[in-house]
């Protein structure tokens, strides 16, 4: 399996669908399903039943997996960018196409 190029914690832009060009912050990767859940984007509602343990019932709004291509990461002018990987003092880091800028180490 490849290496990670989006991370937990990145900033990154909605390159396609509803929410195309909004920002968020990567909450969860899920790697086996090729997904991320972003803050904020793809958001979800899901319709409860009034049960014992949630007696009022109502609308949980949630964010939802979204496929890991249609989200690049942001770069220093908040655009997005790909990400390839350089070795710098013997360490893999992540480096942003556009600017050269190192992501992070």
């Amino acid at each position: 399996m490849a290496a990670a190029k989006i991370k937990k914690g990145d900033s990154v832009v909605v390159r396609s669908g509803k929410d195309k060009g909004r920002t968020g912050t990567v909450t969860q990767v899920l790697p086996k399903e090729g997904k991320v859940v972003v803050e904020g984007i793809n958001v979800m509602t899901r319709h409860r039943k009034p049960s014992q343990t949630n007696p009022q019932g109502g609308i949980d709004r949630l964010p939802a997996p979204m496929a890991i291509s249609k989200v690049g990461l942001a770069d220093t002018d908040g655009k997005p960018t790909r990400v390839r990987f350089e070795t710098k003092d013997g360490k893999k880091v992540r480096v942003a196409v556009k600017s050269g800028e190192t992501i992070d180490g």
